[in-house]
């Protein structure tokens, strides 16, 4: 904030990057996990080491977002190609850790997550609209940002 920074330095250190994020006080900032996730999927690959650095809360807060990033990247998939052309998968890198049987369907998937989340975070939040909104927020501004560039 307020430096000289561009695109290329995050991508230069994605895992520092990843695990500031998660370890923010502010929880915009945590929640801007998901989004990053979604735009970049390249970042998979780092996510586990950046999970390494982290105390035991900031570590369930990304296995948790980037778990819903995972079953978002599925439920909005069209939405997605449209936005950013045909980009990699997630892959699952953490429902042995959270303790989770996923199923085929992502919304279900998000629920289980949602409800696993509350266990461990031990906060009686609505985990399920919290990983909606942020993606929703977040395809909604990106639809905006793309017409206003045609």
């Amino acid at each position: 904030m307020g430096g000289e920074s561009s695109g290329e330095t995050l991508h230069q250190e994605p895992i520092n990057l990843i695990s500031g994020l998660a370890a923010s006080n502010e929880a915009r900032l945590r929640l801007a996990l998901i989004p990053l996730f979604l735009e970049h999927p390249e970042f998979a690959g780092h996510v586990r080491a950046a999970a390494q650095k982290l105390d035991a809360s900031a570590r369930i807060t990304l296995q948790c977002y980037y778990s819903a990033a995972v079953w978002l990247q599925q439920e909005y998939r069209s939405r997605l190609n449209a936005l950013l052309g045909q980009k990699p998968s997630l892959p699952d890198h953490f429902s042995n850790d959270l303790e989770i049987l996923f199923t085929p369907d992502a919304e279900e998937n998000l629920r289980l997550l949602a409800e696993r989340h509350q266990i461990l975070s031990g906060m009686r939040l609505n985990w399920f609209g919290t990983y909606q909104h942020a993606a929703q927020r977040w395809l909604s501004h990106a639809e905006r940002e793309k017409q206003w560039r045609k």
